[in-house]
């Protein structure tokens, strides 16, 4: 059987406060549970671990972490700090190393040990009746973002892992480029992260086998 699980987060920008529920509560839990699905959150994650692990001119801000936080789904004023993209940054430094796993196996010992050392005990949320109920693996409902995305990453990318039978995500196969990311549910495994960088690299293998042949010829 499929696992089904939203993975639906807390209200970040009202810490402690539920957000308001929509009049017509049905289509408010399926816009829920679309952009919290486990899929979703589990890309969010590559996407945090992306944006912060860029050095250098590019080194994250506010700015760039908020941005991804809204583009998957985070609504409401955030209240995303200089300090908490610290904090983020050696979080996602441990969840790159799940990413860079050789196999399933490795990357579930690697989800185990942040499981076991960074995460807190399963508990239910519905953050005061402002969101449906679902599970969070944080210490409460206004935990630091950095526990929050270490958290909530373990879990998208736990299910995944239980879902699939084959680890959740890897590194790009480029030698130009350090970007993680999700693997598909089935079919040949994935080797880039997007369809540029295969592309960059399918045209270089074709130029050097052809320099090849013409230095042979």
């Amino acid at each position: 059987m499929g696992v089904t699980l939203a993975l639906v987060e807390k209200p970040k920008g009202e810490k402690g406060a539920a957000a308001q529920p929509r009049d017509d509560a049905g289509a408010s839990e399926g816009e829920w549970s679309t952009r919290h699905s486990v899929l979703r959150s589990a890309q969010r994650a590559a996407a945090l671990v992306n944006v912060l692990s860029a050095d250098g001119p590019d080194a994250p801000g506010v700015a760039s972490v908020t941005a991804v936080l809204r583009e998957y789904g985070e609504q409401g004023p955030l209240d995303v700090t200089a300090q908490d993209v610290a904090d983020m940054r050696t979080v996602s430094d441990r969840l790159r190393d799940v990413f860079a796993a050789p196999g399933v196996g490795a990357a579930a010992a690697r989800l185990n040990k942040l499981l076991a050392e960074g995460c807190g005990p399963v508990r239910l949320t519905a953050h005061g009746g402002g969101t449906p109920w679902h599970i969070h693996l944080d210490g409460d409902d206004s935990a630091p973002w950095a526990e929050w995305f270490l958290a909530s990453s373990c879990m998208a990318l736990a299910v995944l892992l239980w879902d699939r039978q084959r680890a959740p995500g890897g590194l790009c196969a480029s030698p130009r480029c350090d970007s993680v990311y999700i693997t598909g549910g089935s079919g040949t495994a994935r080797r880039y992260c997007s369809p540029r960088c295969a592309t960059r690299e399918r045209v270089a293998s074709h130029r050097r086998a052809k320099e090849g042949r013409d230095t042979a010829g």
